[in-house]
């Protein structure tokens, strides 16, 4: 009973209170239609609280994402299913979803009347600002009865799971001296191989160099087709990510890191499409995708696993390997010191095609000045060292970046454009 009792609103106990007032004052005066009143009015709250306290025992939910794995910026569905499984119908159900504060708050929604063994759906929208993994839930049912008297709460639903995954912008073409099956440069590595076939065909795609149409084929099959190489699929590309929270300025959405986590995601897609092997790491030499038996071919891996990225605690950028394994390299860096700069080149082996984007962090701040290195300086390292470089400003579409570094890759000079 100090449960049931312990349900009541402040009206509630009010009235409670009022009831054995009553009673009191109608042994003191020895009036007994006063003692009925005062019965009614205990008995009413302590009706209602054993009626909401049974009808919130007999509560289920369901909570269903359509869909559970959505983009930064777009609108999943919360499809909230409750039903009564007791024997008393429940009304003025009131329904508080836990929903993060960054999707904006707790959802709440009131159900009048929920009948004996029946059900009610509700939903709302969510539109995630900022990727990562986030917990939908609990789900709260504030259960009272039609006076206001008595109010429990019960827990429903649990947690459901919502992979946020970073916004991904379709890029065009392929850094022409990079090997990856465009290009003089590329082109005349694969030709290396002994006693294989180092060439496939397949159907032009939008940037491929017309220098590789294939003729005959493109006659048999009545649509244009470009000659690629198998070697640079069979090597894989490994692109490199710094997460590190000291190279990286801005908060929230608009941060660097966030422009580099999107721009790193665009890159493997990018390279997924025109069948690259990509090996995706971070600074420290962590293989986020792309190891052995993980299926880092595959887009979701690649998105799932960016989604789920943290910043590094790390302030310098210190390898101590290669950080390519051999392979090529594509490195999104945030803000690089010229010694850093020479750390990341000096493990890299003679022959192979390194390709950098460099942040310039300085303008993610909101003064435009900061102590950060100036990318310049960290430019001119790795290009006397051979490495194609291009500078990413926060006007600077990611499109146009990436248009950059191919162009980086195709000029003899490592000289380049910057965006």
């Amino acid at each position: 009973m100090r449960a049931v009792l312990g349900g009541l609103t402040v009206r509630g106990r009010c009235l409670l209170a009022a009831g054995f007032a009553a009673a009191l004052c109608s042994i003191v005066l020895n009036e007994r239609d006063l003692l009925r009143i005062a019965i009614a009015l205990v008995a009413l709250p302590a009706l209602a609280a054993l009626l909401a306290s049974r009808a919130r025992v007999g509560l289920a939910a369901d909570r269903q994402l359509l869909p559970s794995r959505v983009p930064v910026g777009e609108v999943t569905e919360v499809r909230l299913a409750v039903r009564s499984t007791g024997r008393l119908p429940t009304g003025g159900l009131l329904l508080e979803d836990g929903a993060p504060y960054a999707m904006g708050g707790r959802p709440r929604f009131l159900v009048d009347h929920l009948p004996r063994r029946g059900n009610a759906v509700v939903s709302y929208p969510l539109q995630p600002m900022l990727r990562g993994i986030h917990q939908v839930g609990p789900l709260i049912a504030k259960v009272t009865d039609p006076f206001g008297l008595a109010e429990y709460d019960r827990e429903l639903g649990g947690h459901s799971r919502l992979v946020v995954v970073p916004q991904v912008v379709e890029l065009s073409a392929l850094p022409g001296g990079a090997g990856l099956g465009s290009g003089d440069a590329g082109a005349i590595r694969l030709r290396t191989g002994q006693g294989e076939d180092d060439a496939v065909v397949r159907q032009y795609r939008h940037g491929d160099d017309l220098r590789k149409v294939h003729w005959r084929s493109t006659a048999r099959q009545d649509e244009l087709m470009v000659r690629v190489e198998e070697r640079p699929w069979r090597g894989g590309t490994t692109v490199l990510l710094d997460r590190r929270s000291a190279a990286h300025r801005g908060t929230g959405a608009a941060s660097s890191l966030e422009w580099a986590v999107s721009f790193t995601a665009s890159v493997c897609l990018h390279l997924h499409r025109y069948g690259q092997q990509v090996r995706l790491s971070v600074e420290d030499g962590r293989v986020l995708a792309g190891g052995a038996g993980d299926g880092g071919h595959s887009d979701s891996v690649v998105l799932d696993a960016l989604a789920a990225l943290q910043p590094s605690p790390g302030r310098d950028l210190v390898l101590g390997r290669d950080p390519g394994i051999g392979q090529e390299v594509i490195a999104v860096l945030g803000a690089a010191t010229a010694a850093s700069a020479a750390e990341l080149g000096r493990f890299r082996p003679r022959g192979t095609t390194n390709l950098a984007v460099l942040i310039d962090v300085a303008r993610w701040t909101a003064t435009g000045e900061d102590n950060t290195p100036d990318p310049e300086e960290a430019a001119r390292v790795l290009r006397a060292m051979g490495w194609h470089v291009t500078i990413a400003r926060p006007n600077s579409p990611m499109r146009r970046v990436w248009e950059a570094l191919c162009r980086a890759g195709s000029a003899r000079d490592p000289e380049l454009d910057r965006t």
